[in-house]
Order: structure tokens, then sequence, then C-alpha cells
């Protein structure tokens, strides 16, 4: 169910500290780690610490924490010092999007440039 733990979900378990992640920053609301297959120099994941498939149930479900998640997006950008060059937050939504867990999480990704359009 939305909201609650999923005993199948990668990132549900890397919130609870069942599976270890290089931790980056935590709040009450969020978790951000690095990703292990950076696509760019800065590869960072924030999550919610609830669970929901993806950011558009998040949204409507929870938008305090959904607004916490892009907070921390711009938290992590400043403590990665990526702020002032510039540094993309990307949401994959479904499958034919590239999501492959499916638990809402932002991509922030800097340290390069990064070309438009993406992909």
């Amino acid at each position: 169910m939305a909201g609650e733990p999923q005993s199948d979900c990668l990132f549900c378990k890397i919130a609870q500290g069942e599976v270890p992640a290089t931790i980056v920053r935590e709040t009450e609301t969020t978790v951000a780690f690095r990703d292990i297959n950076p696509q760019a120099p800065t590869h960072v994941l924030v999550i919610p610490r609830l669970h929901h498939p993806d950011a558009a149930s998040l949204a409507a479900a929870a938008p305090g924490v959904a607004a916490d998640v892009l907070r921390e997006a711009g938290e992590v950008a400043a403590q990665e010092k990526i702020q002032d060059s510039g540094y993309r937050i990307v949401f994959n939504t479904g499958a034919g999007a590239g999501q492959t867990v499916f638990h809402a999480h932002a991509h922030v990704l800097g340290g390069r440039g990064l070309n438009w359009p993406p992909g």
C-alpha cells in the first residue's frame, strides 16, 4: 500500500537501514544516497521515506513530502558544490521512461555538461 514500507522494495529497505547505501543526507521525511551506477560526477538519489511508486503518486498523496524531496535535491546540490555550475533533477516515471525501482525518487545530476535533449 502506498505510504507504507514495502517488503520487496529496495529503496524502502535503504530508507529503513536494512540495505547499505552511501548516505549523503537524511531528514525526517527523506534519504539521499549516491547512485550505484552514476551517470555524472555527482549522481545522488533523493527518496521519500514513505513508499509511493512514482513522483505523480507521491505528489498526489503527500504533496508536502514531494516538496521535501525537491528541497533536499537543492540541499544536495549545495552540499556537492554544483549549485553554481548547474545541475539537473530528474524523476523517471514508468518503465518506458527508465524507472527501474518503483519507489518515487529524484536523481540529482551535475559536475559535467548536461546536454539537451536528454537521452
